[in-house]
């Protein structure tokens, strides 16, 4: 289970590494309020959102095949082709293509917003429901799902509330383009990475 754990540690963090909508939107509500607090409901949004869909993917999504040995399989080889294909792209991407909001808005806007570049954002979906569901759908226990899942979550909640601080303490500067360019990078490496453990993982299935 330890194993499932840090699987799911380093596959979500490959994921949430890119500066995109989501990651923008926070980093600049860290940056544009006086207090550190006040960004805080944006950030709990995205992480509990995170959560569900986390959970959604391990338990719902590739749950629905936990008993189908050759679907089990087929779900997981869905998800090294996510991560290959998102690796490509992420290291391809320009960071200028995702720009974040330059004022401060109320915490019921700062929720809203949260909401829909959380839950209506199909690469925050495809992330979820493709390659960590088809990474889960490995796992022959729900006690290694729990954990994968675990780790997944709890990516989200100390990167979103990071991303804040970062932006709280080191103001626009944070967000600059030479430095989203360096972590979508790394974030490619880490996805490319991960695709190999899902491979390794799916050579040894039994």
């Amino acid at each position: 289970m330890v194993g499932a754990f840090w699987h799911g540690l380093i596959l979500a963090f490959a994921l949430i590494l890119p500066i995109g909508m989501q990651n923008g939107f926070l980093l600049s509500q860290g940056a544009l309020h006086r207090r550190w607090l006040a960004a805080l409901p944006a950030v709990v949004t995205a992480a509990l959102c995170d959560t569900f869909l986390v959970a959604l993917a391990v338990f719902g999504v590739s749950g629905a095949v936990f008993h189908i040995v050759w679907l089990r399989v087929a779900l997981g080889m869905v998800g090294v082709a996510f991560l290959l294909y998102m690796g490509f792209q992420t290291w391809r991407q320009n960071p200028d293509d995702h720009a974040v909001t330059s004022e401060v808005w109320s915490p019921r806007r700062q929720i809203g917003f949260a909401m829909s570049v959380s839950l209506l954002n199909p690469h925050a979906l495809m992330d979820t429901l493709a390659v960590i569901g088809g990474s889960a759908a490995v796992y022959g226990t729900w006690g290694q799902r729990a954990s994968f899942a675990a780790g997944c979550a709890l990516v989200s909640w100390v990167w979103f509330f990071f991303l804040m601080t970062l932006g709280h303490v080191a103001g626009r500067a944070a967000a600059g383009v030479g430095l989203r360019r360096v972590i979508n990078r790394i974030s490619a490496l880490m996805m490319w990475a991960s695709a190999g453990l899902l491979i390794h993982i799916l050579l040894t299935f039994r």
